[in-house]
């Protein structure tokens, strides 16, 4: 017997009963969403507590003297390499009025480019061995590999002052 046959009654159940078990299929599926949304929210704010407690961009200290400046390495092989030399005290050469340089103990990898605009609070290599801290924004041609820059750069230059200077650079503390 067909259910589509042309009695009335016969053709309507034969559709009603597919387009009610999609309505079922469907309800039910919204029940299941709803009833697993707060366990979802919950694995959201879990996962949210892990990435709060996972490591933070790397970091590192630059001191002057008597103040201390956080500086964030940038995430490249000549960052880590340069981070693996810590801790490290420099006597920093005064140069152009808007930098300090020194000579590291060793070649770092590079891949230098030119970055138009130098900032207050730049750290970078230069050549493969010379580390720069600059503390005057100015525009440069010249080629360097970012290492990072200090996070708060207000005070820099008056830390650094237009001497030369010993500075320490070490690990996260």
């Amino acid at each position: 017997m067909n259910p589509f046959s042309d009695h009335p009654g016969r053709r309507a159940w034969g559709l009603r009963g597919p387009i009610l078990l999609l309505g079922l299929l469907v309800l039910g599926g919204c029940e299941v969403g709803q009833q697993s949304a707060p366990g979802a929210l919950a694995i959201a704010a879990a996962n949210a507590d892990v990435a709060s407690i996972t490591p933070e961009e790397p970091r590192m200290w630059m001191t002057v003297g008597e103040r201390r400046f956080a500086i964030t390495l940038t995430d490249n092989p000549t960052a880590r390499a340069f981070a693996a030399l810590l801790p490290l005290t420099l006597e920093m050469a005064e140069l152009n009025g808007n930098e300090k340089h020194a000579e590291l103990p060793k070649a770092l990898p590079t891949n230098a480019s030119r970055p138009g605009t130098i900032r207050s609070g730049d750290l970078m290599l230069y050549g493969l061995n010379t580390l720069v801290v600059f503390y005057l924004t100015f525009d440069s041609s010249y080629s360097y590999t970012r290492l990072g820059r200090v996070d708060d750069p207000v005070g820099l230059a008056h830390a650094l002052g237009r001497q030369d200077v010993r500075v320490v650079f070490a690990k996260n503390q």
